[in-house]
């Protein structure tokens, strides 16, 4: 027996397209796979089965989206080491180094978070993406929670959805920034580079809600830590790069050529100028156990690099005076 997913639709959805209002109800599953779901008739409003995404819908609706069956995955099991801080029957929390895919797409078939999962809890091999939730970007380092039952799967996808499991970052930014804030902005495809997102116009794209605020002050990088309400495909990145302050090292968001500092030391010049990937850590995770009902809370501590860039940023704002 299929599992499924039922949603009302609220004031804020009145109107908007069918694929659109679930996937701000669904932070899980992304919008291209229930647009499919929507036209392979998994979906009805108000017990219609309806097979096109551009539906409009109206408050008060009831959606109910029918899961698939298992996926038939490509991905293959794979002996890649998993840092596991934490697994029960029902879950899994890892801590993601850098330069680890999550999951096989275009161009990687292989050598990814799912093989890993695949070969070390083959129980994975019956549930979609290997009961992977959520992702981090490649060249993002830190936590992630993976179920390796049907039903913790399900209850952490409709948590994730419905903003209750709390994931908080820490990144350096370029510039200074004075003081925390919201970035509420709408991400969307890339219209004129699709293998980018970017901010859009209200109602174009997806919801997107990142809080900051500021840890430490260098003399031209801000150390934050964000707290994500959505997660949308690169949404710390897209945020921060609106507001003027990309993420340090990272070439996509923040430009390709490397500003140095007046004045640093040779070391820190050298850092930089290898700091090949964005300053991002999932630094903490917490949410309610989907099986036990018990509140869990992690914390990773961040990567080498990360560590050594700030020492050297601190070292810098010593020696070389006032920030303005």
């Amino acid at each position: 027996m299929s599992d499924k997913l039922n949603y009302v639709i609220e004031d804020d959805l009145h109107g908007k397209r069918l694929d659109q209002a679930l996937s701000i109800l669904n932070d899980g599953i992304s919008r291209s796979t229930l647009g499919q779901y929507i036209k392979d008739g998994l979906v009805t409003v108000d017990d219609k089965a309806i097979t096109k995404p551009s539906v409009k819908v109206s408050s008060g609706q009831e959606i109910v989206i029918t899961l698939p069956e298992a996926e038939d995955l490509e991905a293959k099991p794979q002996d890649l080491p998993l840092d596991v801080v934490y697994e029960d029957q029902d879950l899994i929390v890892i801590n993601k180094p850098i330069g680890f895919v999550v999951h096989p797409g275009a161009g990687v078939k292989d050598g990814t978070v799912m093989n890993a999962v695949l070969y070390h809890y083959p129980q994975t091999s019956v549930l979609p993406r290997a009961g992977i939730v959520h992702r981090l970007d490649k060249d993002t380092s830190g936590l992630m929670v993976i179920a390796l039952s049907k039903y913790a799967q399900i209850k952490l996808v409709r948590a994730i959805s419905k903003h209750d499991v709390v994931r908080e970052y820490e990144a350096i930014c370029e510039g200074l920034i004075t003081a925390g804030g919201t970035i509420e902005a709408d991400i969307s495809r890339d219209p004129y580079n699709r293998t980018k997102m970017a901010v859009v116009c209200d109602g174009l794209g997806r919801e997107a809600i990142t809080h900051y605020r500021v840890m430490e002050q260098f003399r031209e990088h801000t150390l934050v830590k964000l707290r994500l309400e959505t997660g949308r495909t690169h949404q710390i990145r897209v945020h921060m790069a609106s507001i003027d302050h990309p993420l340090l090292g990272d070439a996509t968001y923040g430009g390709k050529r490397l500003r140095l500092m007046k004045g640093a030391s040779e070391e820190l010049s050298q850092a930089l100028r290898e700091y090949r990937h964005q300053a991002l850590h999932a630094a903490h995770i917490e949410f309610i156990h989907p099986i036990k009902g018990e509140p869990m809370s992690f914390d990773a501590p961040l990567p080498e690099d990360f560590v050594n860039l700030i020492r050297l940023l601190r070292q810098d704002e010593i020696e070389n005076g006032e920030k303005y």
